[in-house]
């Protein structure tokens, strides 16, 4: 993986295939941002039964310290999806995180992307919410090192939700 000069462009060349993965600070109410809101909507409403559109709006990412990316494959479209906003001082909220799947390791370069800026931007850890019958997210945010914490702000007492958390090094 390559991070650019830029700090809001990340490379990651997937070997196997040849393929090339980018990962941009991008415009949450573009047209490809919302195609790929839309289909993790959509998928999630297949999977969990909601949506995950109630606990997050647009607003919430004006903040300075928040960030909103696309990953595009190396033909330039867009593949993937995901946002950190702050939860507190210290702690980022990981946001609508989604690939399309189309090729390899678009979820881990996201991730990827947005845990190095958080640490850049002074967060010590990044705090996520996902529903245990998610098991592809709950098992990716496993092996990436998230682990499980008590359910927190909208999440308290929702036995429907897990929450994770990982400390940024």
């Amino acid at each position: 993986m390559h991070l650019a000069s830029s700090p809001f462009i990340l490379t990651n060349i997937i070997k196997k295939g040849i393929s090339m993965i980018t990962v941009e600070k991008a415009d949450p109410r573009s047209a490809e941002s919302q195609r790929l809101i839309t289909r993790l909507s959509e998928e999630l409403a297949a999977i969990t039964g909601d949506s995950g559109k109630s606990n997050f709006t647009m607003d919430s990412l004006d903040d300075e310290r928040s960030l909103w990316v696309l990953a595009r494959n190396d033909k330039g479209d867009a593949t993937g999806c995901g946002a950190i906003r702050p939860l507190t001082g210290d702690i980022a909220e990981l946001k609508r995180m989604f690939s399309d799947r189309s090729s390899p390791a678009i979820g881990s370069t996201l991730l990827t992307f947005l845990e190095s800026f958080a640490f850049n931007r002074g967060y010590s850890q990044i705090w996520l919410e996902t529903r245990p019958v998610n098991h592809k997210a709950v098992n990716f945010y496993l092996r990436k090192g998230y682990e499980r914490i008590e359910n927190y702000g909208p999440y308290v007492n929702r036995k429907e939700v897990v929450c994770f958390a990982k400390i940024l090094k």
